[in-house]
C-alpha cells in the first residue's frame, strides 16, 4: 500500500509499486521492500513540493534516483562477501578443510587459491 497522500493510479503510486517489486527481486523481505519504496516515494514527493512537510536532506540532497543507493547499507559493502558466499567459492575451488574455517580464513584461502 503506497504511503498516505498518494492517490491510486498516480505516478507516485506506480513508482512505489515499481520500487517495491525491484527490492523484492533483490531478495528483500516484503516489509523491508515496502519500507524502502515508501521512503523513496516520500522523499521524491518532498523534493517536488507534493508533501506537506520536508526534511532539509530531502530538499537539498541529490535525488534518490541519481544517488542510486550509494549510501544505503554502506557498512555491508565494506564487509564484502558473506561467509556462505566464500564457502561456496571455496567449494568450487576444492579447498580442503573449508567447513571448519571462519570467514577470514575462507577469504584468505580463496585469495591464495585464486592468486596461484
Amino acid at each position: 500500500m503506497p504511503p498516505r497522500g498518494v492517490k491510486k493510479g498516480s505516478k507516485r503510486a506506480r513508482q512505489y509499486e515499481e520500487i517495491k517489486k525491484s527490492q523484492k527481486q533483490r531478495g528483500m523481505s516484503e516489509d523491508r521492500a515496502e519500507e524502502v519504496a515508501a521512503r523513496t516515494v516520500n522523499k521524491e514527493r518532498a523534493r517536488k513540493g507534493e508533501a506537506r512537510t520536508a526534511s532539509r536532506t530531502s530538499t537539498s540532497d541529490i535525488s534518490s534516483g541519481r544517488r542510486g543507493g550509494k549510501r544505503s547499507g554502506s557498512s555491508s559493502t565494506r564487509r564484502g562477501r558473506t561467509r556462505e558466499q566464500l564457502y561456496n567459492e571455496a567449494a568450487k575451488l576444492n579447498i580442503s578443510g573449508r567447513s571448519k574455517m571462519n570467514k577470514q580464513q575462507l577469504l584468505a584461502a580463496v585469495n591464495r587459491k585464486k592468486g596461484s
